[in-house]
């Protein structure tokens, strides 16, 4: 019961924000960039299939383990939940994390809570670490191709010490674990230290089940690890796919490496101002800056921003559309495929 109450209540933020997200934009401006865009417009929400497909592949990687014919699930229901929750968190005010706790909710009656929690912990973790590698890729690469004066310089290489020790955390994470020693952090924060404390000590055992699962994905699922990080990394380069369709549709002359350039210079600046709810005004920002460091009309930025913030609308219309459609299919599926994975 409990679990259909929180579907529930995601589904109705979902189309409450939804329905707020195209207020915003204006559904004239919804249709004129529609239109715009013309028939690139086809690519550009395609190119999002593509990335969520590998999202999918890296998702199921994870959770599948061969001692464990339950986590053998059918690709189609990876692919549904990982939409589905990325369109949570496109409308998760602040922090957008409001998918991690749906996904865990989804799959906890196939996999028990600590197989759930530690795969979706797992998971985010990869797609945090793959953005940060991206990043770093792509500030070699503006390095290597945009004119920078020594002050852009310099903040290249600040930016490439701080990606370079995010890396290092990451690892020492999938070394050591995270869930322990985040509490034990959140212990010693004023104000919530006792309920950490609290909440610590009742759930000691899933804690460390957790942090285990984490080590064991880099220490004995290696090639699980690079496999989930590859398909991870190769989606963030898809996304650049976006922009460059776009710029197109409005005759912008774009290579793919200023696309990628500015997808992820666009997403540096995002992303350090995370606690704008979905972004508002952040992505365009970054994008007329980005725009403007390869040499590209800076205002166009807010063209390319209009037409993101539409394929956002499909793509979280169609994520919480996906969230009733836990089918019989899907059951059958995953049924099909456990049996399957006894011979695995």
């Amino acid at each position: 019961m409990g679990s259909k109450v929180y579907k529930a209540l995601f589904l109705i933020i979902g189309i409450a924000s939804l329905g707020y997200m195209i207020y915003g934009t204006g559904p004239v401006v919804i249709w004129e960039g529609i239109q715009k865009t013309g028939i690139w417009f086809v690519p550009v929400i395609g190119s999002w299939l593509v990335i969520y497909v590998l999202n999918a592949f890296a998702f199921r990687a994870i959770i599948r383990e061969p001692r464990l014919p339950e986590s053998n699930l059918s690709f189609w229901s990876v692919l549904r939940l990982t939409i589905s929750g990325y369109a949570i968190n496109y409308i998760t005010p602040f922090v957008a994390l409001g998918g991690e706790p749906y996904r865990i909710m989804e799959l906890k009656p196939a996999l028990g809570i600590q197989k759930a929690t530690s795969s979706v912990l797992l998971y985010s973790l990869m797609h945090m670490f793959s953005h940060v590698l991206f990043w770093l890729a792509s500030i070699i690469l503006i390095v290597a191709v945009v004119p920078l004066n020594n002050m852009l310089l310099a903040g290249c290489g600040l930016l490439l010490i701080a990606g370079v020790v995010l890396g290092y955390w990451f690892i020492n994470v999938y070394k050591k674990g995270f869930m322990v020693n985040t509490f034990r952090l959140l212990e010693k924060v004023p104000f919530i230290k006792n309920k950490a404390r609290e909440f610590a000590l009742k759930n000691a055992e899933t804690l460390y089940e957790v942090d285990e699962q984490i080590r064991v994905l880099y220490a004995d699922r290696r090639n699980v690890f690079y496999a989930s990080l590859f398909y991870e990394f190769v989606a963030r380069v898809v996304g650049c796919l976006e922009i460059f369709f776009t710029a197109h549709a409005i005759g912008l002359d774009m290579t793919l490496s200023e696309s990628l350039i500015i997808s992820s210079g666009s997403s540096l600046f995002a992303n350090l101002i995370f606690f704008f709810p979905m972004q508002l005004g952040t992505r365009e920002g970054g994008l007329a800056l980005a725009l403007k460091s390869v040499g590209l009309p800076a205002a166009q930025g807010i063209f390319i921003g209009v037409v993101m913030r539409i394929r956002e609308i499909v793509w979280i219309a169609i994520g919480l559309a996906l969230m009733s459609k836990k089918t019989k299919r899907d059951t059958a599926a995953s049924l099909s495929e456990r049996v399957q994975a006894i011979d695995y």
